[in-house]
Protein backbone atom coordinates (compact mmCIF):
# COMPACT_ATOMS: atom_id res chain seq x y z
CA UNK A 1 0.00 0.00 0.00
CA UNK A 2 1.33 3.55 -0.73
CA UNK A 3 2.40 6.33 1.71
CA UNK A 4 0.40 8.55 3.10
CA UNK A 5 0.63 12.37 2.47
CA UNK A 6 1.83 12.95 6.69
CA UNK A 7 4.60 9.81 6.09
CA UNK A 8 5.91 12.13 2.72
CA UNK A 9 6.11 14.89 4.90
CA UNK A 10 3.04 16.75 3.49
CA UNK A 11 0.83 17.49 5.95
CA UNK A 12 -2.94 18.17 6.21
CA UNK A 13 -3.08 17.18 2.56
CA UNK A 14 -5.74 14.18 2.18
CA UNK A 15 -6.68 12.06 -0.93
CA UNK A 16 -9.95 14.22 -1.18
CA UNK A 17 -7.70 17.39 -1.91
CA UNK A 18 -6.11 15.69 -4.84
CA UNK A 19 -9.34 14.73 -6.43
CA UNK A 20 -10.65 17.85 -5.85
CA UNK A 21 -7.43 19.52 -7.71
CA UNK A 22 -7.59 16.67 -10.65
CA UNK A 23 -11.24 16.91 -11.33
CA UNK A 24 -11.21 20.80 -11.40
CA UNK A 25 -8.45 20.98 -13.79
CA UNK A 26 -10.14 18.46 -15.73
CA UNK A 27 -13.15 20.93 -15.73
CA UNK A 28 -11.16 24.05 -16.64
CA UNK A 29 -9.30 22.16 -19.77
CA UNK A 30 -12.60 21.49 -21.03
CA UNK A 31 -14.13 18.22 -19.76
CA UNK A 32 -17.78 18.45 -20.17
CA UNK A 33 -20.36 17.75 -17.45
CA UNK A 34 -20.76 13.97 -18.51
CA UNK A 35 -17.34 13.54 -18.86
CA UNK A 36 -16.53 15.00 -15.06
CA UNK A 37 -19.49 12.65 -13.80
CA UNK A 38 -17.81 9.71 -15.76
CA UNK A 39 -14.28 10.57 -14.55
CA UNK A 40 -15.61 10.86 -10.72
CA UNK A 41 -18.15 7.95 -10.94
CA UNK A 42 -21.26 10.34 -9.64
CA UNK A 43 -24.67 10.26 -11.26
CA UNK A 44 -25.68 13.21 -9.87
CA UNK A 45 -24.95 16.83 -12.19
CA UNK A 46 -24.94 18.35 -8.62
CA UNK A 47 -21.94 16.33 -7.54
CA UNK A 48 -19.92 16.99 -11.21
CA UNK A 49 -20.77 20.71 -11.21
CA UNK A 50 -18.73 21.23 -7.51
CA UNK A 51 -15.68 21.34 -10.08
CA UNK A 52 -16.70 24.11 -12.80
CA UNK A 53 -15.43 26.66 -10.38
CA UNK A 54 -16.38 30.15 -12.50
CA UNK A 55 -12.39 31.76 -13.66
CA UNK A 56 -11.44 34.71 -14.69
CA UNK A 57 -9.68 32.82 -17.23
CA UNK A 58 -12.83 30.86 -18.26
CA UNK A 59 -14.72 34.46 -18.11
CA UNK A 60 -12.22 36.41 -20.31
CA UNK A 61 -12.69 33.78 -22.88
CA UNK A 62 -16.47 33.88 -23.08
CA UNK A 63 -16.84 37.23 -23.37
CA UNK A 64 -14.21 37.47 -26.04
CA UNK A 65 -15.89 34.96 -27.58
CA UNK A 66 -19.26 36.38 -27.49
CA UNK A 67 -17.63 39.80 -28.91
CA UNK A 68 -15.79 37.81 -31.79
CA UNK A 69 -19.59 36.75 -32.48
CA UNK A 70 -21.08 40.14 -32.93
CA UNK A 71 -18.05 41.28 -34.56
CA UNK A 72 -18.75 38.81 -37.45
CA UNK A 73 -22.75 39.21 -37.55
CA UNK A 74 -21.69 42.87 -37.71
CA UNK A 75 -19.33 42.46 -40.62
CA UNK A 76 -21.57 40.13 -42.00
CA UNK A 77 -24.51 42.16 -41.93
CA UNK A 78 -22.11 45.21 -44.04
CA UNK A 79 -21.95 43.12 -47.16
Amino acid sequence: MGRSAQEMGVKGLHFHDLRHTGNTFAAQSGASLADLKARMGHDSDRAALIYQHATRDADRKIADALSARVEAERDAGKS
